[in-house]
């Protein structure tokens, strides 16, 4: 089994925090940010990793990865080509054929592969989507109609599901990526009215990393959970 992960990010918004590396490599709790998900794909089973990397940068995620399980294999893309422009780009690098992970490289999400894989090929879709229900930044305020406050409740996620960006392809799906552009806007939509397009509903741990304030609460909670470190 391969997989894909987008790692071209990179780290504006976190500034001086991500010590001058991509957002994928920037540390967490001593390691980086994409060695987690590196190693959850390994005990899932997967001996090939392709990082879609910016020019010049993937001798870096070689050696900041390859002691992790999986051959890491760069494919630095020759310009920005986008979301689903550089998961296409990356499947040209491909060893195998059939179905592939993909996903984004600069989150922590505890998703169960083995679990999303099955799903995928019990639907038979030509692409299947993790989705998730982050957590709510804010309380609910209750309401009346004359705008009487009535109470006030805290909210722990949000009533809806969003795409937290890990996915199965099918060989199919992959030749339907854009070669240069988004993926959400284009082939999804596509699989969405030909009904091929499946959720995988995740329930657990999804954290970003964006700002200097989420690499802290990330680096806090895998010191609080030594099982990431594994």
């Amino acid at each position: 089994m391969e997989a894909i992960v987008l790692a071209g990010g990179k780290a504006e918004r976190l500034g001086d925090a991500a010590g001058g590396k991509p957002k994928a490599l920037v540390e967490v709790a001593g390691r980086p940010l994409l060695a987690y998900q590196v190693g959850r794909l390994a005990r899932a089973g997967v001996d090939r990793v392709i990082v879609s990397c910016a020019v010049d940068q993937g001798e870096l995620f070689v050696e900041e990865l390859s002691s992790i399980g999986p051959e890491i294999v760069p494919a630095e893309e020759p310009e920005r080509l986008g979301r689903g422009g550089g998961i296409k780009f990356a499947a040209s690098f491909r060893q195998e054929e059939g179905d592939v992970y993909a996903m984004n490289g600069d989150e922590l999400v505890a998703v169960d592969f083995t679990a999303l894989l099955e799903r995928h090929r019990t639907t038979g879709a030509a692409a299947t989507i993790t989705v998730a229900r982050p957590k709510s930044q804010f309380g609910l305020v209750d309401i009346e109609a004359d705008d009487v406050v009535t109470g006030f409740s805290e909210v722990a996620y949000v009533p809806y599901w969003v795409n937290c960006g890990i996915y199965v392809f099918t060989a199919d799906a992959i030749t339907r990526l854009p070669d240069k552009g988004d993926h959400e806007t284009t082939t999804f939509p596509e699989l969405v009215a030909e009904r091929k397009l499946r959720a995988y509903r995740h329930e657990g741990v999804w954290l970003t990393v964006n700002t200097p304030k989420e690499l802290r609460t990330a680096g806090d909670y895998v010191s609080e959970h030594p099982e990431w470190l594994a």
